[in-house]
């Protein structure tokens, strides 16, 4: 899976599409749970979730403003946007992740980070576990790779 920059309501966003041979509940623990979070994710979040609901991480706040198990889980986290969402697939399902952010010099940057988070999710998926330090050796060559696909787009 690589991540594709697009605009959305006027600001860089990355959009992320994975086929997983999991069904999308098993995902949807995974994006969703606070354990199962802290295995792959970016930060720890202690949530329920619920929509409104609001936590802390890094210094910035987040909010969740979308909840619709298993299928759509969106927040915002200082002044960015996410979005997680499911769709069965066969015997497994899609993800697709979706990041807006305002700096679009960025996009290469967050692109390989997000890459190398979701291989993460894959490896927890399946029964594993990538450290953030490994899943993180190949960044500086995607980010290269990014900024070469990005370069001129807008």
């Amino acid at each position: 899976m690589t991540g594709r920059l697009e605009t959305i309501d006027g600001r860089p966003a990355l959009r992320f599409e994975r086929r997983l041979g999991h069904s999308v509940e098993r995902v949807w623990r995974a994006v969703s749970e606070p354990a199962e979070l802290e295995r792959w994710f970016v930060a720890t979040v202690q949530w329920i979730p619920a929509a409104g609901e609001t936590w802390e991480a890094y210094g910035q706040r987040g909010e969740l403003t979308v909840v619709e198990p298993p299928h759509r889980l969106e927040w915002t986290w200082g002044d960015e946007n996410y979005a997680f969402e499911l769709r069965p697939d066969g015997e497994g399902c899609v993800l697709v992740f979706t990041h807006v952010f305002a700096d679009r010099s960025l996009g290469a940057q967050h692109a390989a980070g997000w890459e190398a988070y979701l291989n993460r999710l894959e490896a927890h998926l399946g029964g594993g576990y990538l450290s953030e330090e490994d899943a993180h050796d190949v960044v500086p060559e995607l980010r290269a790779r990014y900024e070469e696909r990005f370069a001129g787009a807008s």
